[in-house]
């Protein structure tokens, strides 16, 4: 039996007990089947939804960091994002405008790259043991699984950005290789077969 500072007990047999949140609760016994969670215990099943919820932020999810990049509102806050960027640096009087889409695209691909396949971890406090300390937010989202509705979105959004990018800029050489080579810093992450690989070590731990 394993404890946890914030009155968790992870017991040997799978069951999370609470014993100093609700004493009352002997053991608490999660199965995951895909978004489901089967509970078994003899008494109050309002306390234990709540008690969930506490500790995995309120969204009532063992990962959270998993699913809310799934919500609709997440990914028109994403397309606002980079048009504000956008609309930002076209108002800028010394930036022409191959030069704004050409910085758009740079800005976009390095926060993307940095925010979904550098960063690790999950800002929630998890009944993982751990695990997703290791793991990117790429990594996370639907628990891994690989060409789900929102892992497709994220891919796609670089790739429409660069075409708009290449047209606007004409295709010239410099912005062209420059618009090409943040792609691929942001699109080969995101490959199924790169999926928990650290080429030469990079950001392993």
């Amino acid at each position: 039996m394993r404890s946890r500072p914030s009155g968790v007990i992870i017991y040997g047999d799978g069951c999370v007990g609470y014993p100093l949140i609700y004493p009352q609760l002997t053991t608490l016994c999660l199965l995951r089947k895909g978004r489901d969670y089967f509970v078994s215990t003899p008494k109050r099943l309002e306390l234990i939804s709540v008690c969930i919820k506490m500790l995995s932020g309120g969204h009532g999810e063992v990962n959270p960091n998993s699913s809310w990049h799934s919500s609709r509102g997440a990914w028109l806050s994403y397309l606002a994002g980079v048009l504000a960027l956008h609309l930002f640096l076209l108002s800028i009087p010394l930036i022409s405008i191959p030069t704004a889409w050409t910085l758009t695209n740079v800005i976009h691909n390095l926060a993307n790259y940095l925010f979904l396949h550098q960063i690790k971890g999950t800002p929630w406090q998890l009944l993982d043991q751990g695990k997703s300390r290791l793991m990117t937010a790429w990594e996370q989202i639907d628990y891994g699984q690989q060409f789900t509705t929102t892992r497709k979105f994220i891919t796609i959004i670089p790739i429409v950005l660069f075409l708009l990018t290449s047209f606007y800029t004409k295709y010239e050489f410099n912005h062209f290789a420059i618009n090409f080579a943040t792609l691929l810093l942001v699109l080969i992450p995101k490959l199924p077969q790169f999926h928990m690989v650290r080429l030469f070590g990079i950001n392993k731990y």
